[in-house]
């Protein structure tokens, strides 16, 4: 077609003619001449320019919300956002997850300064910025948690020590340490200061019972945002299959980036575990960790994960070369092998806190003391209890000196002169066979200490050190405990138990939790709470882990009826709240001072509202007092080496602790008598602890009770005539504020200060 017979040429013609015909009139009759009577084109109205499009309201609206500019969902950002808008994303500067001037914000990594030259030098795709915990986090930590955090951030990305990754959170129990590596963990999660995460999956490693726990803490304190993948229960192959999909290496970020998983577990799939990389590694209770020759300890360490993060309220349990393993764990080869860590540290260390070290040997310790906390201090940080006295009510805790019954100390006596202990005390225990003797002796008395009827199947049987020994017992005895029945009078511990329980249950509304060791104790005390129609819940180790959450749950609820709370130190005394309770009893003591702490602190914990009080139960002069010394030995050494302390009471020697077949009938309290106590004339206390004390130091700082005037509990003042004959006691923190002194009976202890001061002059 000729381009000017288009309709497009058409419509300019037919526009030209109109304004040729109304400007210029003379010529309209030559134009008409000229056109073209073949072709007849319709006239075509001109295009509009700007036209206004007609919108429905809904897509006014639609428009309205599209053309908003962005902001960013986050509580008072104050950065610059510029003109950003919802759609395709712009090229701009990089910046920080979360606003690091925001007020509280908490900086974990702040880039260094540039000058303005380098500035114009350095690849933009490479400029640093900061890392700020999420709000949602850092708005709840308290001061000394987010200095855990920062201390913790600081070591898993080798800032702290030169190609060392690891560290030891080693706060003591309750000061949320869960919290403080949940917010490591997450913030390690989402950013880092290239503008992306550190890592890309973590794990914990915790005990069974707290798998689930960690779950419900990490949900709890998220708020959901991110999910974990929690391996309790199932078949091997159902498990292989899981771990399989864990750590299989992805571009992608994990729909579960934290695998939460127990000890036995993974010991049993670290073959699965070991096939990748894994960012961070968290391990719960790590003082399980303390043998690094064992299989658990071998498997962990072949974990492909240079971060490692070891929570334990007490890392020294037992002696300095478990302490080591748990370092090497998290920092291996910065204290050397353990052949050379032996030689270097531990051997001069313990043969200067022995009480009969000479000057020199002291002096080498506290020089080789030193030199191991420099180094560890550097990837370790712990805080005392002493900081929950900001935000709990005050706790006392109580050592009580229980007589044996007539009963338990003519068996005791009985046990301790037999044919059996003799050759073992002659033995030495070198001789293997004699040593498991020596072990089973030693567990017979720790039960007898309860309640004979904890040995009474070995009596009736003649076992080894109880020949004969069914002719002390009382008539009728037998029979009552095949029915299944109780003589309480039996066992003055049990008796003391008693006269309190009835006392707490008609004089308060509180609540009480019993701890024991063995299993045997738990049933009695069910026979206990049958006799006299307590209302009680059990925890051992026979429970599943679902059902205890399920029993927790319902004792600390207000409105249960439940009254007793029985537990298993083995099956339960780490990581369970039992906030219901504001009292606690601990019935035997462990040999480790870490498990009674561990059991003790289920009730003084965060979420508690009422003052609390602890009491520890010991048979006056028997092995359960040994075994107080035993653990005040330890706890001296956890806090020359964790604590910093300076002087570390010697108060006992290495003889007098491996002394345990003996009963020291003519005393009120043996472990008193050990500390040699400069406070007390004749046994009663004539000058008070030092003013600063509390229940961290060593006994010797107590207040000592060899009368029951002297007390303050007046719930235990009340039980002393059932068989008390000492008490050690001690409060957490001073009482300042005058309501907590009406409401508390520790508010007399300004009364009793005076009344020991007016004591002096009466024992002179």
């Amino acid at each position: 077609m000729r381009r000017s017979l288009a309709p497009s040429q058409a419509i300019k013609r037919t526009l030209i003619d109109e304004v040729s015909q109304s400007s210029h009139p003379r010529k309209r009759g030559l134009l008409k001449q000229k056109q073209i009577s073949s072709i007849v084109i319709e006239s075509v109205p001109p295009p509009l320019l700007n036209t206004p499009e007609k919108v429905s309201h809904h897509e006014f609206l639609i428009r309205q919300i599209l053309s908003k500019p962005f902001k960013v969902p986050i509580p008072n950002y104050q950065g610059n956002i510029g003109s950003r808008a919802l759609g395709v994303r712009r090229d701009g500067v990089r910046r920080a997850l979360h606003d690091p001037a925001a007020p509280g914000a908490l900086v974990l990594f702040t880039p260094p300064q540039l000058s303005a030259h380098d500035q114009l030098k350095i690849d933009k795709e490479k400029v640093q910025v900061h890392v700020v915990v999420d709000p949602l986090l850092s708005n709840i930590l308290r001061p000394h948690q987010r200095e855990g955090v920062k201390f913790m951030y600081e070591c898993v990305t080798g800032q702290r020590i030169e190609n060392a990754y690891g560290c030891i959170m080693a706060d003591e129990m309750g000061l949320g340490k869960t919290l403080q590596c949940i917010t490591l963990m997450w913030t390690l999660l989402r950013q880092g200061p290239d503008c992306k995460p550190i890592i890309d999956k973590a794990v914990i490693v915790a005990p069974s019972s707290l798998v689930k726990n960690w779950c419900n803490e990490i949900n709890k304190w998220l708020k959901g945002r991110i999910s974990a993948l929690p391996i309790d229960g199932g078949g091997k192959g159902e498990i292989d299959k899981k771990l399989s999909s864990f750590m299989q290496p992805t571009t992608r970020r994990p729909v579960n980036p934290i695998l939460v998983i127990s000890y036995e577990t993974f010991r049993s799939h670290s073959a699965v575990l070991h096939r990748g990389q894994v960012g961070l590694v968290l391990c719960d209770e790590g003082h399980r960790l303390k043998n690094c020759e064992s299989q658990t300890y071998v498997a962990l360490m072949g974990l492909q994960c240079r971060r490692r993060v070891l929570l334990s309220g007490t890392p020294i349990q037992n002696d300095l070369l478990e302490y080591f393993s748990l370092v090497h764990f998290v920092n291996q080869g910065i204290l050397g092998t353990a052949q050379e860590f032996r030689r270097q540290y531990e051997t001069p260390i313990l043969k200067g806190q022995d009480s009969m070290a000479t000057d020199s040997e002291r002096t080498k310790a506290a020089e080789r003391l030193e030199e191991l906390i420099s180094i560890v201090n550097r990837c370790l940080i712990r805080r005392t209890s002493a900081l929950l006295s900001k935000y709990l009510p005050v706790k006392t805790e109580q050592v009580v000196c229980i007589k044996l019954s007539n009963l338990q100390t003519e068996l005791y006596k009985k046990l301790i002169n037999s044919e059996a202990v003799r050759r073992t005390v002659k033995g030495g225990g070198k001789d293997s066979k004699v040593s498991l003797s020596a072990l089973s002796l030693i567990t017979s008395l720790k039960k007898l200490c309860n309640h004979p009827d904890l040995v009474l199947e070995k009596i009736l049987t003649n076992s080894e050190g109880f020949e004969n020994a069914k002719e002390l017992l009382p008539s009728g005895y037998e029979s009552t405990y095949k029915k299944g029945g109780l003589v309480v009078e039996l066992s003055t511990k049990l008796m003391v138990l008693d006269c309190m329980l009835a006392m707490i249950k008609t004089t308060t509304n509180d609540k009480i939790v019993l701890v024991s060791n063995y299993t045997q104790t738990l049933d009695l005390f069910e026979r206990l709470s049958k006799l006299r129609n307590y209302q009680y819940v059990r925890l051992d180790g026979s429970m599943t882990i679902k059902n205890r959450a399920k029993i927790v749950d319902r004792f600390n609820n207000p409105e249960s009826n439940d009254f007793l709370f029985m537990l298993s130190s083995k099956a339960g005394g780490c990581g369970l709240n039992l906030i219901g309770a504001n009292r606690l009893v601990m019935f035997d003591p462990d040999w480790n001072p870490a498990n009674d702490d561990q059991a003790m602190a289920r009730v003084w914990r965060d979420g508690q509202k009422k003052p609390c009080f602890v009491y520890r139960f010991l048979c006056t002069g028997s092995i359960e007092e040994k075994m107080m010394q035993r653990q005040a030995h330890k706890k001296a050494l956890s806090s020359t080496v964790v604590d910093c302390e300076e002087e570390v009471a010697r108060h006992f020697s290495l003889s007098e602790l491996r002394s345990l077949f003996q009963l020291e009938e003519n005393t009120s309290s043996d472990t008193h008598d050990k500390i040699k106590c400069a406070r007390c004339v004749n046994g009663i206390q004539t000058k008070p602890p030092p003013p600063d004390s509390d229940c961290t130091n060593d006994l010797s700082c107590w207040h000592h009770c060899k009368e029951k005037r002297w007390l303050i509990d007046p719930i235990l003042k009340k039980c002393w005539e059932a068989g008390v004959s000492f008490v050690f006691y001690q409060n957490s923190h001073k009482i300042n504020d005058k309501k907590d002194n009406e409401e508390n009976p520790q508010a007399n202890e300004e009364v009793v200060k005076e009344d020991e001061n007016k004591l002096v002059d009466e024992v002179s």
